[in-house]
This record gives C-alpha cells, structure tokens and sequence, in this order.
C-alpha cells in the first residue's frame, strides 16, 4: 500500500467526520417537514435509531442528553392495570425491571423476575464459595460515556454510604483514584515488553484499519476479521492490545470489530495504558448487581428464584405478535403462565456465561466438574422457530470452540507472591488503590494469558491481606509454556504455576508456591465471545421484533443500533429501549456517545494510530508540491488551531 494512499485514507476518515457533522445539521432541519412522512413510511413496527428529534412507531425517541434525560416522564396511560414478566436476572433484566419502576412508575408487586438460578446477577458475578474459594467469572470495564448505564445507576441509592447513588460513589472513587497501567504486558517471564504506548503498525496495516472504518455494515456481513486484516495488523502491537483487552479472536466478526472501533474511537489513545477504562470498587455483583436487587426489593418487585423459563408461546394475528403463555419449569415441574395481551414480557435471549464449567485447586473445569446452566439457548430456539424475525441463534451457539476461553480466579494466602506483582506492576495490592489499571497480558503466551488486579479487596468480606487476581486464556487448546497441557485440562493448581511462570518466580519455587501460597478457582465457558461470531442483519431480533404488541429481548443478542455488545451499557442500552417502547415511557432514549462523528477525534486517533506521525509528514509523491500551499491558506483561522491543537500541524511546517 502506498504512503500516498494512506495519506488520503486518514485525510477521507476527517474527511468522512466533517461530512457527517454536516449532514446531522441538516436532517435536523429537515426533521419537521418529513416527520409526516417518515410517520406513514414507518407505520409498522420498528426498532431503529430513525432520529434523535423523532419517535419511531414503538413510541422510542432519543436525545443528545439535554433536559429530556432529568425530567420526570409521565406516568403511561393503564401502568396499573399492566403486569411485566422478566426472565433472567442479569444486568439487563434487572435495568428493565428498574425503569419499569422509575420511569414506567408501574407497582413493584406487578413486576416478577423469574431466574433460573438460585441468586440474582447472571454473568455479573462474584461470590465467595466455601468449597472452591473465591470465584470471579470476569470484570467489567466502563468509561465515561456508558449514557445508559449511568442513567440507571444515579437513580440507584447506594447501599454503604447513606444518601449517596451508586453513581456517585463510582464517580467519586475514579475521580480521586484514576485508573492507567504502568506495564501492560510483559515477556521473557515478567520482564517489561516495552510496548510504551506504541501501536508499531505498518502504513499498509493503518490502511487495512481505515478501510474497515469506512466500510459499509452490509459488506461486512458474515465476514471475519481475517476476512479484512493480514499480518500487517496480526503482528502489530495494536492486535496485542486490541485482542486481549476486548477478547476478539481473528475469525471473529468484521463487523463487531468495525463497530468496536468506531464506538470507541474517543479512546484509542487510552489504548495503551488503559487510562479510559473505570473499575467498580467490589466485583460486579457487589457494585452493580446487589444495589439494584435491594432497590427493586423495596418497591415490591417478585424474584421467583429456580425457575426455567423453557418457552414463550404467540399468537400471530393481524400481522401482530402476541405472547400468550409463558412456558417454565418450577423446581423441577412443568408449569404455564397465562398472559394477556395487556401483560408484558422481556426475555434475555441466549448467554454469554451459560454452561460455564467450574474446577477448582485439584480439578480441571472438564469431565465430571460442576456445569451451570439455564436454558438460555434453548429458550432462545424455541421462540425464534416460531418466527424469523425472532432471530437465529444457530449463528452464535453451533461451534464452542470458536467461542470459548477460560478464567481463572487466584486468590493469594500469604505474602511470598506479592513481591513478583509488585516487580510488573510498581504498585502494592494491598493499597484499596488501583494495582494493575487493567490486564497485564503475557505477550509470549502459548495460552495467551492476561492477568489483572483489581482493587483489593474485591470482596466485602476478603481478608485484607489476601489478593485476588484474575487470570484468562485466549488459546484454550494449546499447551502451555510451563505446565504443558492446554488450559481446558488443567486444574487450579497448574494454571497457578503456569501464571507464576510468567510472573518469574524461579522454577524451582513453582509447584511450593501454587500449593500453599495460593488457590485457584477455574472456570471454562463455552460461549463466552458468543456475540463476536460473524453475523448478518436479522440473526440478532430487534430489541422489540416487528409486530410484536407486549413483548421484547434484552442483553447482548438483542439488537439495537450502533452500540456494541460485551459491554454493560448494551445490556442496559436494550432493557431502556425496551421498556420504554412497550410501555410508551414518554422520556428520550440518550443516543450512543457520538465521538464517531466528532472530526477532533478522528484526527486524535489517525495520528495515535500513527504512532505519533502526523498524517502531513507522509511523504505522498508529486502531492507533496500542494501542502505549503494549502498550509498557506488556512495559516491564521480556526482550521490551523484545530490541527495545531491534535498534532497535524506541528512547528515547523509552515
């Protein structure tokens, strides 16, 4: 690929975002004189993003976050009159379940969450199991601009400081305690890899990644990654953040990736150091999880705990889609639920967590190990084999070894580790203050390993002298580099010493370390990146399906516009949506953060992208003669302060 076209590549990315400031001014002005038409155009039922100043035909409108997100909506015609069926309690039925409280102001004792399980949270976990130890199936990563999520969580009291939101507590900590790594990776078993900040991708690999950018969603229809990207990006430093930090696998989807980058656009720059990223205080379902089942519990919402909710039965009419029985299995016996069609249904389709394996010390996550399940995937076939706008989760379940990788939870026992995380990561565990700022992953890795450390303790009750670190393994099927077989196989105990390989503990040390100094909680998921696999439009069902009256999908394999999944502010994102549009809540939907289409960061990310190298210091051939030129004209307005001010013009050029 040539320099020259590479330099128009970055110059058509500002270019593409001018293009598209200028256009939203305009189809703001249009918006009155075709909001009739758009009306007649769209009178079916929709779920799409069709304008922030208008209401699709669900009764969803979106706002850029002026007063529409403080006010108070009124209250729904016939709320009272209305009762809601949950199932699942994950993060996203559990923001359904709030905003049907808040701002549907429907009575708690009409709302009943029905949950597979015997505890609340789904894929945000965190629990102290007296068998195995501590257990931590992932973290979460959140920045500032997850609009959704913490809309729901001002309104969320907190349950450890009196009259303060959970919001307010997060914001709080993050402000007074910021989040950055000071080593994000390492090799040769815990030395420096000097990554510095440093992308080292190729003129061809930066196009490769333009390219993506600009490439319309349709052609990327059930297309990988490698699909679109060779070695020049596979072997950069940028695949090696990029990979580990979001979990994405090269035969992952295209699109998930082009959406990935340009949702987060405002934080390549943070890439590197993790310095975008905020953490919770606790695990998840401490800091998330167990505030919103103690908001819904006063306002008389029902959990109905050990319930399996194995169908949901419609009624096609009229060109409607009604549900009428919601088919479930109660500790063990059949049962129904009979609706009507004032009642209200949100089903979490499908699961990232479900399945999962759990080993612990002295056993793999294999054979005869524990295996939880709910029947997500299940549930998700029966009701989309009754309709094709129910979606096709065959395209995200069908093949576990594309979507599977292992974690691991190592809990500390004593100080003879510590010293050899506080060489990586130049900070004590042991502080309450941020250890590793995000994952230090193990460049040379036949597993690929990353581990983080997150505020200690993560727990409540953790005894303030151990530390849990979280581990995970990309290549589940390879052998390791010290215990040589592949992670599926191993117990707690090996992936310790594999993880002490890497650390650097002298070999000799290993085995005494990961027997008396440490335990280990593994847990294998099967289709833990099941949302990356390639798709095309209509395998993810529309928040709220065509045609459907009282019913709706939440969670990461429903769809809604521009977002990105494997993120808490999808979850809430849907759960927003679909409460909202069901019920008419009549209060604005905030819109995705729009930094795709601020022309600031797109010259920010061309030039981090570029390692610093400003798109001007490209060496374009016979063009070279036009930029003194062109420089010369702009010399003294506000377009060479906007590129002064990110680094595409720098002193010397004009």
């Amino acid at each position: 690929m040539s320099k020259k076209k590479l330099g128009i590549g970055i110059a058509a990315v500002a270019a593409a975002g001018a293009g598209a400031a200028a256009l939203t001014v305009k189809n703001h002005n249009k918006a009155k004189v075709q909001k009739d038409k758009a009306a007649a155009e769209h009178a079916e039922y929709r779920n799409t993003e069709r304008g922030k100043h208008e209401k699709n035909s669900k009764g969803i409108y979106y706002t850029n976050g002026n007063y529409e997100a403080f006010a108070r909506p009124r209250k729904p015609e016939g709320v009272d009159d209305k009762n809601a069926y949950i199932v699942g309690s994950g993060l996203a039925s559990l923001a359904a379940a709030c905003f049907l409280v808040r701002d549907g102001q429907m009575p708690g004792s009409h709302i009943h969450i029905l949950e597979a399980m015997d505890i609340a949270g789904g894929a945000c976990d965190g629990i102290f199991d007296p068998a195995r130890g501590y257990v931590m199936r992932g973290g979460r990563e959140m920045e500032n601009h997850f609009e959704c999520l913490w809309d729901l969580f001002r309104s969320i009291p907190s349950i450890e400081t009196p009259g303060a939101s959970v919001l307010d507590e997060y914001y709080w900590l993050n402000k007074e305690d910021p989040n950055y790594s000071l080593c994000r990776a390492t090799v040769n078993r815990g030395k420096d890899a000097h990554t510095d900040g440093k992308f080292n991708l190729s003129q061809k690999g930066c196009m490769e990644i333009m390219k993506l950018f600009m490439t319309k969603d349709e052609d990327l229809y059930d297309k990988t990654i490698e699909d679109v990207f060779d070695d020049e990006v596979f072997d950069s430093t940028f695949w090696l953040y990029w990979r580990t930090m979001f979990a994405f696998e090269n035969w992952h989807s295209a699109l998930e990736m082009k959406l990935y980058f340009q949702r987060f656009i405002h934080h390549i720059s943070g890439l590197p150091d993790f310095s975008a990223l905020k953490f919770t205080k606790y695990n998840q379902y401490e800091s998330l999880i167990l505030p919103m089942v103690k908001y819904l519990e006063a306002a008389g919402v029902t959990f109905q705990y050990n319930t399996e909710v194995t169908n949901v039965i419609f009624d096609m009419r009229d060109g409607k889609k009604i549900a009428k029985t919601i088919e479930c299995r109660v500790n063990g016996t059949e049962k129904g639920i009979p609706l009507t069609e004032n009642d209200l249904v949100f089903v979490t389709n499908g699961s990232c967590t479900e399945g999962t394996i759990y080993g612990d010390q002295n056993h793999a996550p294999n054979g005869d190990a524990e295996v939880r399940t709910s029947g997500c995937w299940s549930l998700w076939k029966n009701i989309a084999a009754q309709d094709p706008s129910f979606g096709h989760p065959e395209k995200f379940c069908s093949d576990i070894s594309k979507t599977n990788w292992e974690s691991a939870t190592v809990t500390t026992l004593d100080d003879k580790i510590i010293p050899y995380i506080v060489d990586i990561c130049k900070r004590d565990p042991r502080t309450g203050k941020v250890v590793t700022g995000g994952i230090v992953s193990c460049q040379d890795s036949s597993w690929l390993m990353s581990w983080t450390i997150n505020r200690q303790g993560q727990f409540k009750t953790q005894d303030k002298d151990k530390v849990c670190v979280w581990v995970y393994g990309l290549f589940t099927d390879v052998p390791g580099d010290y215990i040589k077989k592949p992670m599926k196989d191993c117990t707690g105990k090996e992936i310790t010493e594999e993880w002490l390989y890497h650390l650097g503990v002298p070999e000799d040390e290993i085995e005494e370390l990961a027997t008396n100094s440490a335990v280990c909680v593994p847990t294998m998921m099967p289709y833990i990146t099941a949302f990356f696999m390639p798709r095309a439009k209509g395998d993810r069902p529309d928040v709220i399906p065509d045609g459907c009256t009282n019913f709706a999908f939440l969670g990461q394999f429903a769809d809604t516009p521009r977002d990105t999944v494997f993120t808490t502010e999808y979850s809430v994102r849907t759960a927003m949506e679909a409460v909202y549009g069901l019920l008419g809540v009549d209060r604005g939907v905030p819109e995705v953060w729009g930094s795709v289409y601020d022309i600031r960061e797109l010259l920010d990310s061309s030039v981090k992208l570029m390692d610093g190298k400003s798109p001007l210091e490209i060496n374009l051939g016979p063009l070279n003669k036009l930029k003194r030129p062109i420089l010369k004209k702009i010399q003294g307005t506000v377009i060479e302060k906007v590129l002064r001010d990110h680094d595409i013009i720098k002193e010397g050029m004009l």
